[in-house]
């Protein structure tokens, strides 16, 4: 009898437990869905990297390249990228200044990707820039980067970091040093 008493309370404890943990769980995943964080439940399968690369940088700041497609159905646009590689991260395009002078920037409102098309990420096109390495990057390396979507979900990828010579160009405003 006391046997049973013990097993039933314990059973009870648990099945308690495992509720509150449901509960918890159910509460911050939503909660990471209402700040447009992404969750696993998120994540998109119609948007893919193929080719991507960082390109190696001791310290400063350094880019991302490769080739975005997205295979669904509904037009995308890349919203934010985050790291741990780096103190931040940007989308970046090139512009000209009308004397043949080319010069990155921010991307104002991110990169969009129509339903069946591609986004090229290249040297002296869009890229994605990040800003202050949090350790050298040196070929051979790895970079794990978390790409945002405006419809609220996220693509997980990880690039090799790749010797490269060019890429070298200048940031338009001029706070940060070129790699």
């Amino acid at each position: 009898m006391k046997r049973s008493l013990i097993t039933s309370a314990f059973a009870v404890a648990v099945a308690l437990a495992l509720a509150g943990c449901a509960s918890a769980g159910a509460t911050s995943a939503t909660t990471a869905a209402d700040a447009g964080a992404g969750s696993v439940a998120e994540t998109t399968a119609s948007v893919t990297l193929t080719d991507g690369w960082a390109k190696a940088a001791e310290t400063g700041m350094t880019a991302v390249f490769g080739s975005l497609e997205n295979a669904g159905s509904e037009d995308l646009v890349v919203i934010a990228v985050e790291t741990d590689a780096a103190e931040s991260a940007e989308l970046h395009e090139m512009v000209g200044d009308g004397s043949g002078t080319m010069s990155m920037r921010e991307k104002d409102g991110g990169f969009p990707i129509a339903a069946g098309d591609q986004l090229q990420l290249e040297p002296g096109g869009n890229h994605i820039m990040l800003l202050g390495l949090t350790a050298p990057l040196l070929a051979g390396d790895e970079v794990a980067l978390t790409l945002a979507f405006d419809d609220g979900s996220t693509l997980e990828v990880t690039v090799p970091v790749k010797d490269y010579e060019g890429a070298n160009e200048s940031y338009d405003g001029g706070e940060h040093g070129a790699q």
